[in-house]
């Protein structure tokens, strides 16, 4: 099967490769939660190029974007927006926060205090933001980037589980490879036209409509009932890695919850689609499976004292799983 907008999901994914060196991961993992609509955390180390790969989505997509600096001292209001009253007219309006937009980026999340990741928690979930007692929608396209640093803990606040269950995707980045970072000098001794930088405003390869139209494309991929299966005994495996691993007992405090079933095939169907399939295949599940279940794993605190991680948990895992 075809997909009329396959192509120019395609020409995106590009696009970004030129505007961005290394980190393949990350630009296939931005378009990927572009066409399911699932959120991101992207934890990296400063420098990792984070920011500039969302500014970069931002700006070849015809999508308003909005860049929010999360700190200690941010109120919910900031983000949702507050009602103001008008004394002449003894009337008050809802004046809109910068969660109304297509695209936001929200910079150093864990930098906020509980309330404000509360309220990003219903935007994130429900789509809509209430204030007042008045529930306003989210546009359609709405897509929450978040960024961490896994250093800096001064002053932060750890997300909640309740809000790291709904990222689709949490994303590691690592340093780029040698060639990579001296393409990345050279491109940037290279740039003397600031036009040619992302701040100059790339064409956008493609707007809001299309990318809508891809999503409801992606939900035809075909997910084979063999992979189905073995999408669920994975997640399941998380909450007792005992039955399948010699040595487990022990070592998970919380798996991962039914909702990162339906994440993992979502974003597989997602990548097969971004290769220009009409299916998915285990490679898929496979390449998705460490962002999609990271965050939606608690170790014990036995894990830690026996040096298990929770990737290695994943990967140990994965390998055991009977794939089709």
């Amino acid at each position: 099967m075809t997909y009329p907008h396959q192509t120019e999901v395609a020409a995106l994914r590009e696009q970004l490769s030129t505007d961005i060196v290394g980190q393949t991961a990350l630009l296939d993992r931005l378009v990927i939660g572009l066409l399911t609509g699932g959120h991101l955390l992207l934890e990296g180390l400063p420098g990792l190029a984070k920011t500039t790969a969302v500014k970069a989505l931002a700006s070849r997509v015809h999508a308003s974007f909005q860049r929010v600096q999360f700190t200690p001292d941010l109120l919910p209001g900031d983000l949702t927006g507050t009602e103001v009253f008008n004394p002449a007219e003894g009337t008050v309006r809802f004046v809109r926060g910068p969660l109304f937009h297509d695209i936001v980026l929200a910079d150093e999340i864990n930098r906020a205090p509980a309330k404000v990741q509360s309220a990003l928690l219903e935007a994130m979930q429900e789509r809509q933001i209430t204030v007042g007692g008045v529930s306003y929608p989210l546009p359609p396209l709405f897509f929450v980037l978040a960024t961490q640093n896994p250093l800096e803990q001064a002053g932060t606040y750890a997300l909640p589980e309740a809000q790291l269950d709904r990222f689709l995707l949490h994303v590691r980045l690592d340093y780029p490879a040698a060639d990579e970072e001296l393409r990345i000098l050279q491109l940037h001794l290279q740039a003397s036209d600031p036009a040619r930088s992302l701040g100059g405003g790339p064409a956008p390869a493609v707007d809001v409509p299309t990318v809508l139209a891809a999503r409801q494309e992606m939900l035809q991929v075909h997910v084979a009932e063999s992979l189905q299966r073995a999408i669920v005994d994975l997640v399941r495996a998380t909450r007792a890695p005992q039955q399948r691993l010699a040595g487990m007992d022990g070592v998970v405090a919380a798996g991962a919850s039914p909702r990162a079933v339906l994440a993992l095939a979502h974003a597989a169907r997602a990548l097969a689609y971004l290769r220009g399939r009409d299916f998915v295949l285990p490679d898929d599940v496979m390449a998705l499976a460490p962002d999609v279940l990271r965050h939606r794993i608690v170790l014990s605190l036995d894990a830690g004292l026996r040096e298990v991680s929770c990737d290695a948990l994943i990967a140990d895992l994965l390998a055991a799983t009977q794939w089709p």
